[in-house]
């Protein structure tokens, strides 16, 4: 285990008492290229200081390589790793002020909860180990196991308590290499939330390296999307999903129907008409990408609404109707085969049927548009690690 052995709890370089300034991760130009293989492209990015961000992207996109660069357990082909103005590239990991939570946890077997909490201050001589210890666990509302051993505690107790031991050191960044993977998922769910406090709390900038959609949209503030070492987008999670830049972004965060179309001309109003198989459609001009003319234009599942209320109607069989108790998912089979995602709320109205013909409609301003040059299935059915 390499990365637990340099990424000791005492590895980070500690700042003692809250910082005066608070200062930014860039990465410029930075790649990794292992022998034949490029697994991260030459990128530029900046994580703004004191924030939660995410490198979200499914395996092998080149996320855990870029945490790895930054974290000192890999060193990169080209380019520079700065936190503010001081280059930390060639620094060992156990001399960068970065800690790891891995998934592993990592914790020692054989020491209580406060003493694995502790350790790193008290290799190093610090006085205060013993209360800057208590108050991490405070932190991570553990104070009550504090005698305990890991192995008499819960997956996420542990997990907590490896959280609270990068933390006690204080580092410029933490890092967070999947780190709710081990859990279930009603724990896993608690954990996001749980994680979002801390970082409020504490204020340092945290970087989650993540396969999961749903876990960087809760959590972070700003999320890198990978894909095969490129970063495809970077935004706030609305944006990413309202106004995705590409289809391999469309099809990874959530669900999307893609309808091949053609703009055809100005509609008025900052619109512009577009036709697909017969039908024409309004959308708003601001999305088209410049100068194209042969588009997907995307729809969320939820943003179309069952009945003749927008002023983009469709018109096809329901072939599945799934009840899931807050909203029904329906599969509705357009002229030309192609199906279609509608989601409407279960809040009284009347629900389709299997072999019902349906009418589909959004408005303008509710679907995103893109370059038809991209595939309309890159980045579906990539979610799974």
């Amino acid at each position: 285990m390499v990365e637990t052995l340099q990424q000791s709890p005492d590895a980070a370089q500690p700042r003692s008492g809250p910082r005066d300034t608070v200062e930014d991760l860039r990465l410029v130009g930075v790649s990794k290229v292992f022998e034949t293989f490029t697994a991260v492209q030459p990128m530029d990015l900046t994580v703004p200081a004191g924030s939660f961000f995410a490198l979200l992207g499914p395996s092998g996109c080149g996320k855990t390589t870029t945490l790895r660069m930054v974290a000192g357990l890999e060193d990169p082909t080209t380019g520079k790793i700065l936190i503010g103005d001081r280059d930390i590239t060639d620094l060992k990991a156990y001399k960068r002020s970065v800690n790891t939570v891995f998934q592993s946890y990592a914790l020692f077997p054989h020491m209580t909860v406060a003493d694995n909490v502790a350790f790193g201050l008290k290799r190093r001589g610090d006085k205060d180990a013993r209360r800057k210890a208590q108050e991490a666990l405070e932190l991570v509302q553990l104070q009550a196991v504090a005698g305990k051993k890991p192995a008499q505690l819960s997956g996420g107790m542990q997990q907590r308590v490896a959280l609270a031991r990068a933390i006690v050191n204080r580092p410029d960044v933490l890092l967070l290499d999947e780190p709710l993977g081990a859990l279930d998922l009603k724990l896993r769910r608690q954990m996001q939330i749980e994680l979002k406090r801390i970082q409020q709390e504490v204020g340092l900038t945290f970087i989650h390296v993540t396969h999961d959609q749903e876990e960087a949209m809760t959590m972070a503030d700003s999320i890198a999307v990978m894909n095969q070492g490129v970063v495809e987008q970077l935004a706030d999670p609305a944006t990413l999903y309202e106004n995705p830049a590409s289809t391999f972004v469309a099809n990874f965060l959530g669900q999307s129907n893609l309808l091949r179309a053609r703009i055809e001309g100005e509609a008025g109003d900052g619109l512009l008409r577009a036709r697909t198989h017969d039908h024409e459609l309004v959308v708003r001009a601001d999305r088209v990408p410049d100068g194209i003319r042969d588009v997907w234009v995307g729809v969320r599942p939820e943003k179309l609404r069952l009945g003749e209320q927008g002023r983009n109607t469709l018109r096809g069989v329901v072939t599945d109707a799934s009840f899931t108790g807050v909203s029904t998912q329906y599969l509705v089979r357009m002229p030309w085969d192609l199906e279609l995602m509608v989601v409407q709320q279960n809040d009284g109205s009347a629900r389709a049927h299997v072999g019902e013909t349906v009418a589909m409609s959004w408005d303008p301003g509710h679907e995103f548009v893109l370059d038809q040059r991209q595939s309309d299935t890159a980045g579906a059915d990539l979610d799974d690690e």
